[in-house]
Parts: structure tokens; C-alpha cells; sequence
């Protein structure tokens, strides 16, 4: 028989999967994705809508900021979205996922909202601060209350469909938004549809959703079993709310640094297809605006296919080589791909041939997010939040950095090739391919006095 511990593994994988109690479970824990996906979505939209915002004629002849200004309201959105990953993070760790994460959305629906009462710079730059510091909480929370209510062999595949509920809402911002200032007449009154919608969401959030399977009147005795029974020992210690930060487990794990540096290096070549592939499709391919921005929604398609794979890819690794490859394995593999992608566009000249490259790229990059954001729930117990945004928080630090050093890289008006930007993206993909090496989902990263006896280090 195996010892507990080896429950981590691929023991615990395919106990995990063994046919549940005899009664019919309900089916509440699906409710609990779907409306979560939507917390994802909406979050999506409004953080993009913005970006589409300030290029409507009426924003402009209203307001008249300049470029520079510009830019300050759309990046002050990022920069307060990473600092707060950590704090929002444990805040939904400490109060509840339902309570907290109602707030967190109710919170930059009403801010997208004020966005379109803001009379000038000042108004939209504190604005769009408040939108990023309320939506780093909701992938934390999403981890966390995900760790309890999906059942583990699907963890993977659950944590996907959230993340591809925010990839339709990044990929319809833009049109959804000049349709809505197209119908409603101005810019404000769309802002304003969103933080209905929004308000709406949250709202439906709170009746939906309860900490625990066991809490929720809806949900019967087979399905809570059918969930518990599944989850790892770390999982079902962490029923009491957390009281603080575990920053020296945090600080003290090799394992958590290499899943940091994993998100760190992956988003410095994700940035590059969020923000710059149309610039390089106009100035380089010499394609019309119009082209281009087609050519990049074409390519951002690959990460909409990629996270449904690597949810699947994920859940099925760990059943079949255990916890610790299964989430390792996966990302080392798809960050070679990526590598690979990147290099083939220093030689392709077409541009059909490098939208497939790109699509390769989105596709291998999030089709590591399932997997991911499933190590922070293996290894979290009560501090999910916390782990995952403290990953989270390095992610979105990559992004930031790219996105400031790529026009240092390349002269992107002038360059007749962008080499030196994919070898920089394709080297920050092999460094997180080996990053990757380091990552093992057995080994928890709470304090040693909140780990299960049956996992506690003798």
C-alpha cells in the first residue's frame, strides 16, 4: 500500500479518478467555473476597453491628450495590477473568495464606470490605478476557490476554461467597444454600460458561489465527496482561513522561484504578440493597418486553442507521470516549442508564414496557464492566493519590461527586420523551458506547522 505522501504522485492521481459514491452528485461545481469564467471575462474587457477608449473621436476632441499622457493612463493600469498581486492575493486567502472576490469585481466595474465621469488626465490616471490595484485579486481568488471546488484530476482543464473566458474578453474588447460608443453615442455612455454589466456579474457571483461545496445548500453529500475525496492532503488542511503571508516559505523555495521565473520569461515573449505584433506587420511585412490588425487576431487565436490543450495536456500528464513531471513536463516542453517558433521567423519573409509561427507562439504560451496556475493550487494549501500572485505578480513584471526594452532592441520605425526581437523573446523562452526543470508540485510552500501530519517532513 502506498504511504500518504506518495499520494502527490502518480498513486494519488489514479485513486483520484476511482468511480465516486454510489448517489447521483450534483452538479453545483460547474455553476461555480461557469460564473467564474464570466468574473474573467468581464475583467478582460474593461481592462482593455480603455485602450480602445482613447482612440475614439469624441474621447479626443473632448479631453486632448497628448501621447505621452496617453500612455501614463494605460500603463498606470499594469504597474498597480502587479504590485497588488501578492496583498490581493492573501486578502482573498484571509476573508473568503466569495466576499472577496464580489468586492474586487464590484470594485473596477464601479471604477471603469467613474472612468467615464473623469474630466481630464488627473481623473483618469487615479481611475485606471484603482481598476488595476481591485483586478489583481481576481486570478488569485479564481486559483483559490478553483483548488476547492474542482475535483483534482480536471484542476487543469477548470483553471483553462477561466483563462479562456479572459482571452474572449481580450480578443472582443475592441469591437465590442467601438460598437457600444457607436450605439450608445459616446465613449462615457459605454464605460457605463460595462460597469452595469459588471455590477451585474458580481452580484451573480455572490449568489452562485460559497467558500466550500459543503456550505452551499445546492450542493448534496455525493458531490461534496466527490470533490473531497479528490483533493490532495495540503487541499484539504487548508480550511481555516489564512492569517498572514507565508513569505519565508515563499522566499525559502527554489521551486516557487523557478515557477517565477517560468512566468517571468514567458510573458517577455507573450508581451511581444499583445503589444508589438501589429507595429511589426505594418512597419516590416508592409501591411495596411487594417491587414495587420487581422493578421494579429489570426495569431492570437493559437492561445484561445492552446489553453483548452494544455488543460487536458496537463491533467492527463500528472495521471499518467505523477504531480511532479505532470505540471513540470508540460511547460518545459511547450516553452521549446515557443523557442522554435520564435527562431523560424528570422528566416520566414511572407507574411502568411510568420502568422503561423506566431500562432505556434500563442499557442504553446498559453498552453501552459492550465498547468500553472494548478502548481499554485498543489502546493498552496490555504495561501493560494498568495502563491499564485506572487507568480503572478513576476508574469506581469515581464510584460512591463518588454514592453519598455523592445524599442530600446529595435528601431521599430526604421529596422527592415526584427531579428533581434525574436532572438530576445526565443531566449526567454529557453530560459523558462529550463526554469521549468526546477518545479515540483509535491512539495508544499506553507508554514510547517499548517501541513497535514500525514506530510509533515519527519
Amino acid at each position: 500500500m502506498s504511504s500518504p505522501t506518495n499520494l502527490h504522485g502518480r498513486e494519488f492521481a489514479r485513486q483520484a479518478t476511482r468511480p465516486g459514491p454510489a448517489a447521483r452528485a450534483t452538479n453545483v461545481r460547474f455553476a461555480v467555473l461557469w460564473v467564474t469564467t464570466l468574473t474573467s471575462f468581464i475583467m478582460y474587457l474593461d481592462r482593455i476597453c480603455v485602450a480602445e477608449v482613447v482612440k475614439q473621436d469624441s474621447f479626443q476632441h473632448e479631453l486632448a491628450l497628448d501621447s505621452k499622457q496617453v500612455g501614463w493612463i494605460l500603463g498606470s493600469f499594469f504597474f498597480a495590477y502587479a504590485l497588488s498581486q501578492v496583498p490581493a492575493g492573501w486578502l482573498s486567502d484571509r476573508f473568503g473568495a466569495r466576499t472577496m472576490m464580489t468586492a474586487y469585481v464590484a470594485a473596477w466595474s464601479l471604477l471603469t464606470g467613474l472612468t467615464g465621469l473623469a474630466g481630464g488626465f488627473w481623473g483618469l490616471l487615479l481611475a485606471r490605478l484603482g481598476c488595476g490595484i481591485a483586478q489583481a485579486g481576481a486570478y488569485p481568488t479564481s486559483g483559490g476557490l478553483l483548488s476547492r471546488w474542482i475535483p483534482f484530476p480536471w484542476r487543469g482543464m477548470a483553471n483553462s476554461i477561466v483563462a479562456f473566458g479572459g482571452r474572449i474578453g481580450l480578443a472582443g474588447a475592441s469591437w465590442m467597444t467601438v460598437m457600444a460608443v457607436k450605439t450608445l453615442g459616446g465613449w462615457r455612455e459605454a464605460l457605463w454600460l460595462y460597469q452595469a454589466i459588471g455590477i451585474g456579474i458580481a452580484l451573480w457571483f455572490w449568489w452562485v458561489f460559497r467558500e466550500r461545496p459543503e456550505n452551499h445548500p445546492r450542493s448534496n453529500a455525493a458531490e461534496c465527496e466527490l470533490i473531497e475525496r479528490s483533493l490532495p492532503p495540503t487541499v484539504r488542511a487548508g480550511r481555516v482561513a489564512a492569517t498572514g503571508i507565508p513569505l519565508r516559505a515563499i522566499v525559502a523555495s527554489p521551486s516557487l522561484w523557478c515557477m517565477s521565473l517560468v512566468m517571468f520569461c514567458t510573458n517577455v515573449g507573450w508581451a511581444f504578440l499583445a503589444t508589438w505584433l501589429p507595429t511589426y506587420f505594418k512597419n516590416v511585412m508592409g501591411l495596411s493597418p487594417e491587414d495587420a490588425a487581422q493578421r494579429s487576431f489570426l495569431a492570437l487565436l493559437g492561445g484561445m486553442a492552446g489553453l483548452l490543450v494544455g488543460g487536458w495536456v496537463t491533467d492527463l500528464a500528472t495521471r499518467r507521470w505523477g504531480l511532479r513531471w505532470g505540471r513540470s513536463g508540460p511547460l518545459v516542453i511547450c516553452r521549446l516549442v515557443g523557442v522554435a517558433a520564435y527562431l523560424s521567423c528570422l528566416k520566414f519573409d511572407s507574411p502568411a508564414a510568420v502568422t503561423v509561427s506566431f500562432f505556434i507562439v500563442a499557442f504553446s504560451t498559453d498552453m501552459g496557464i492550465g498547468g500553472t496556475w494548478a502548481y499554485a493550487q498543489d502546493v498552496g494549501g490555504r495561501h493560494v492566493g498568495s502563491i499564485l500572485g506572487w507568480a503572478n505578480m513576476w508574469g506581469n513584471l515581464g510584460a512591463a519590461l518588454v514592453a519598455v526594452v523592445l524599442p530600446w532592441v529595435v528601431d521599430m520605425e526604421h529596422a527592415t527586420d526584427w531579428d533581434e526581437a525574436f532572438l530576445l523573446c526565443a531566449a526567454a523562452f529557453l530560459l523558462a523551458s529550463l526554469a521549468a526543470l526546477g518545479i515540483n508540485a509535491t512539495l508544499p510552500i506553507v508554514r510547517r506547522d499548517e501541513l497535514p501530519r500525514e506530510v509533515q517532513p519527519a
